[in-house]
């Protein structure tokens, strides 16, 4: 248990980094001529009227540029493209159809940078610095593995909280990828595979979801998260990892003393175990697999260029063409990624040690560094007003790769190459919460484009795209036999992005100088939202031990219909025809 108390401070420990880099990241430098939101506007003080800026469609054509220029509404805090301008402002009225087509390609395009980079880079290195810290695989389950599965509803979550206007896309995300996976994944898991569902972790997680449904249904009847509520939320998920590990603990000494008196368990026995990962999709993947040369040395170029390779030409060959369109795509994202991210893979003899690379990466990863926070703003500070940040990062990064070339060899890793597992965690996770700033973005401005709300683009298309990675890898596992892990990342997983995604993104939202984060529901349809993921908790709570756990497709099927349900009825509260009468 003390071994627990250990883990979940190194767990905590990461998570407070994570935090300063995101309250780093959120900071705006007076020096950069950033603009500074005041957070309470001085008394007498005549400030611009802030209007809905999604009023601009009902404007003429030639007034649109004006008003997104002008209304603090529209004004973008964060990212690299100002969206809303660019549709009003550079391209003509004739052309919108061509924008907003050029959007949801670009929209696509990010989704797949935020499934690449957590699949194949976030999660191998959470995976290795879970290894590091010898953390058990519960804990890793509940914590690193969970928090790479779930990186693109976390960063997205942190980065919609930061600004109220975007905060429904949020709730709406967190609340429909639970919707989602709960029904949709859950269902399909069960059509695909019936089986006999794991009890005790299944009320386990299903109870604490339902605490954590209700936490976030009562911060909104409030319409206000406090410092205190948004540590409760964290305080919660810790108390979540210490039930997870005493069970498992319980569970393992009950297996022990059966063991006394009876046969060693077979693995079907087994299955019903604690010790089911939360769908930890963590292995390392190594483009350069099936580039071993027969050679037992290689130059240092033949090395780099193997490792700088994102194409295997075997695998090629024998995928299809769906697969290999995907790839074209896929290309560019991970040629940069494989040259700023580094990755550690515990599992290799070398831990995936690339040496000319590796030393690339201590230029490279840095400077991706100070160009990401602030969206660049720092990097481009100079110190002095003489020399600029970037080029202080570049010239240390030099000396230190430069000692690392010729004091290691090809061969064999370094004493400290674990050091670079933290490194690519780092970079990986600036890489999603980049990505995860454009899908906002995005997101709000087709939201203004179309006149919805940030309710409903969350519960649909940010849902969808973030959730849509671990169904497929859900399923996959399903079909290969494993429906019982499948089913315990359903709710697993959620529930660490529902209460760290709250907690982190308003704490954060705090630590700027807020005293509160204002929550103000998008009408009825977040409550519908937090009524039906509560509804279809409580009906999976009663109706899976009543067919004594054993699912079957005719319950996957309803599920299904169960959403498609939902789906309605959100739609229809989204364009009014279901609302509240006025009295």
């Amino acid at each position: 248990m003390a071994g627990g108390l250990l883990n979940q401070y190194w767990v905590l420990s990461l998570l407070y980094v994570l935090l300063m880099v995101e309250t780093v990241s959120g900071a705006r430098s007076p020096a950069t001529g950033a603009y500074i939101s005041p957070q309470f506007p001085a008394s007498g003080v005549n400030l611009i009227p802030v209007v809905d800026c999604r009023e601009v469609c009902g404007l003429n054509a030639s007034d649109r540029c004006g008003f997104i220029r002008t209304n603090p509404d529209c004004r973008s805090d964060g990212g690299y493209l100002d969206y809303l301008e660019g549709i009003f402002c550079h391209f003509p009225p004739s052309l919108l159809p061509l924008a907003i087509t050029l959007y949801a390609f670009w929209l696509l395009y990010l989704f797949l940078i935020l499934g690449v980079t957590a699949a194949k880079f976030f999660c191998p290195n959470l995976s290795a610095i879970s290894t590091t810290l010898k953390l058990s695989h519960n804990v890793a389950g509940v914590t690193f593995l969970a928090f790479g599965n779930g990186a693109p509803d976390i960063f997205s979550a942190m980065v919609a909280f930061s600004d109220p206007r975007t905060a429904g896309l949020a709730l709406g995300a967190l609340f429909g990828a639970g919707v989602l996976v709960t029904t949709v994944v859950a269902g399909g898991i069960a059509i695909l595979r019936p089986f006999t569902v794991a009890s005790r972790p299944f009320l386990r997680d299903i109870i604490f979801y339902m605490v954590a449904v209700f936490l976030t249904f009562t911060a909104l009847y409030r319409g206000k998260v406090t410092l205190a509520w948004a540590l409760g939320y964290l305080g919660f998920y810790v108390f979540y990892v210490v039930t997870v590990v005493l069970c498992t603990w319980i569970y393992q000494w009950q297996q022990r003393r059966s063991l006394v008196y009876s046969m060693p368990a077979t693995p079907e026995m087994l299955s019903d175990s604690e010790e089911d990962p939360v769908s930890s999709h963590t292995s390392s993947y190594d483009y350069s697999e099936e580039y071993r040369l027969l050679l037992d040395h290689e130059t240092t170029a033949q090395i780099l260029l193997r490792a700088l390779n994102p194409l295997d030409s075997r695998m090629w060959r024998n995928k299809s063409v769906y697969w290999r369109a995907l790839k074209v795509f896929k290309l560019p994202v991970e040629f940069l990624l494989l040259l700023t991210v580094p990755v550690v893979d515990p599992d290799k003899d070398d831990g995936n040690w690339k040496r000319p690379l590796n030393c690339l990466h201590l230029v490279i990863s840095p400077l991706f560094l100070v160009l990401t926070l602030q969206s660049g703003a720092y990097g481009v500070y100079e110190i002095g007003g003489l020399f600029p940040v970037w080029a202080v990062v570049v010239i240390a990064g030099t000396a230190l790769a430069a000692v690392t070339f010729f004091a290691t060899s090809n061969s064999e890793p370094p004493r400290l190459h674990w050091l670079f597992a933290f490194l690519g965690f780092l970079t990986s996770a600036l890489w999603i919460n980049a990505a995860a700033t454009e899908v906002v973005n995005i997101l709000r401005s087709l939201g203004v484009v179309f006149r919805l709300s940030n309710t409903v683009l969350g519960l649909t298309l940010m849902a969808w795209g973030n959730s849509i990675g671990d169904a497929f890898s859900d399923f996959t596992l399903a079909r290969q036999g494993y429906p019982r892990m499948a089913f315990s990342a359903c709710f697993g997983g959620i529930i660490f992005n529902i209460l760290v995604g709250v907690g982190l993104g308003c704490l954060l939202q705090i630590s700027r100088g807020h005293a509160e984060v204002k929550l103000e529901p998008d009408g009825l349809l977040v409550w519908v939202l937090a009524g039906t993921l509560g509804l279809s908790l409580v009906c999976s709570l009663v109706s899976v031990p009543l067919q004594c756990f054993q699912l079957n497709k005719v319950y996957g099927c309803c599920l299904l219909l169960f959403y498609l349900t939902f789906l309605v009825v959100a739609l229809l509260t989204e364009f009014g025809v279901i609302h509240l009468k006025s009295v």
